[in-house]
């Protein structure tokens, strides 16, 4: 069966959803919310995308994609430059590197690894930055994202869970 250009360009966009939607979240991350010191607490959706990608779909999301998403971050909030892009590129390699662990596992088991990736984030987030800043930064921000961003995977698995739906699948053009 020949596969015509209109197919084609559906398949590519198809593929790049979720590099397309982590950028997004990283975009709707910065919205301002009116809200005096949110932006530090806000919950971690590009790494709960990325995360999720990492497990499910680790090629349709490759390592200079992911570079570049933290990069793109770090320009539009105003982070040191290669601090997001440090953190989700080893968060992506361990996650993906460790797939096999959550493939076919409860939900319960995923969000338990996100909770343990978020916090190793958190962590090294503010180890960066207050290495980079030469100051000892205050953790209570960082803790309050961390708590948000495992509230709000359950919902932005849901999300993912939907688009994983429509993606071809691996092999298939």
């Amino acid at each position: 069966m020949q596969v015509t250009v209109l197919q084609r360009v559906d398949i590519g966009c198809r593929c790049a959803l979720p590099a397309l939607l982590t950028l997004l979240l990283a975009l709707i991350n910065i919205v301002p919310l009116h809200a005096p010191g949110f932006a530090p607490m806000a919950p971690m959706m590009v790494l709960a995308s990325l995360y999720y990608w990492s497990i499910y779909r680790p090629t349709m999301t490759p390592l200079w994609v992911v570079f570049l998403i933290g990069l793109f971050e770090d320009i539009i909030t105003g982070a040191p430059m290669g601090v997001n892009a440090t953190i989700y590129l080893v968060a992506f390699g361990l996650v993906a590197g460790q797939r096999r662990v959550f493939l076919g596992k409860s939900f319960g088991v995923v969000w338990w690894g996100f909770m343990l990736v978020a916090g190793a984030a958190e962590a090294l987030r503010w180890l960066l930055i207050s290495a980079l800043g030469g100051l000892v930064m205050d953790p209570m921000p960082g803790l309050f994202s961390y708590t948000s961003s495992i509230a709000v995977y359950p919902v932005l698995s849901l999300l993912f869970a939907a688009l994983h739906r429509i993606l071809p699948l691996p092999g298939h053009p």
